[in-house]
């Protein structure tokens, strides 16, 4: 009778070592609540105007603590010093936005509808921006420009050129 119940439930002997899950887990502990969240990489998906403000992701907000700066700089990987400056927008419910500055900065690296956008915190406000196309693959740039420093944010002219 035992081993009908067994059979009828899904349940029999061939459990392994473990026995009732005594047994130890490939699986890592859960992390522990008193780690420090670190976020430092994220990406967006550009589905709107690529343009506009755009919107961060909530848990990078979270990740400085309460320090909201009044911009950031923005640094295309792999396509010399050239900062680019972002002023950053807080709506007061914890959500963190690039505004002006960002029109520039994805008109001159080719942000458009269905691109992937990653972002890695340096620190100091400074963000590494890598730009993947619709296909995820992604867009790489040289710099011709050679004297970056005494050119303003305002002008549009792409500083990078595409591979």
């Amino acid at each position: 009778m035992a081993s009908t119940s067994r059979t009828r439930n899904g349940r029999g002997r061939g459990r392994g070592r473990g026995g009732r899950g005594g047994g130890s887990s490939s699986l890592p502990p859960p992390p522990s609540s008193t780690l420090p969240l670190i976020i430092e990489e994220f990406f967006i998906v550009i589905y709107e105007d690529p343009l506009v403000k755009k919107a961060l992701p909530k848990k990078f907000a979270d990740y400085l603590d309460g320090q909201e700066p009044a911009k950031v700089y923005l640094r295309a990987a792999d396509c010399g010093p050239r900062l680019w400056t972002v002023e950053v927008l807080f709506d007061g419910q914890g959500r963190m936005y690039l505004d002006k500055g960002w029109e520039n900065f994805a008109i001159a690296h080719g942000v458009d509808f269905g691109c992937y956008v990653h972002f890695k915190y340096e620190g100091d406000d400074v963000l590494t921006v890598k730009v993947f196309d619709g296909t995820m693959c992604r867009k790489y740039y040289y710099s011709d420009d050679e004297d970056t420093d005494d050119e303003s944010d305002d002008d549009v002219k792409p500083c990078i050129h595409p591979l």
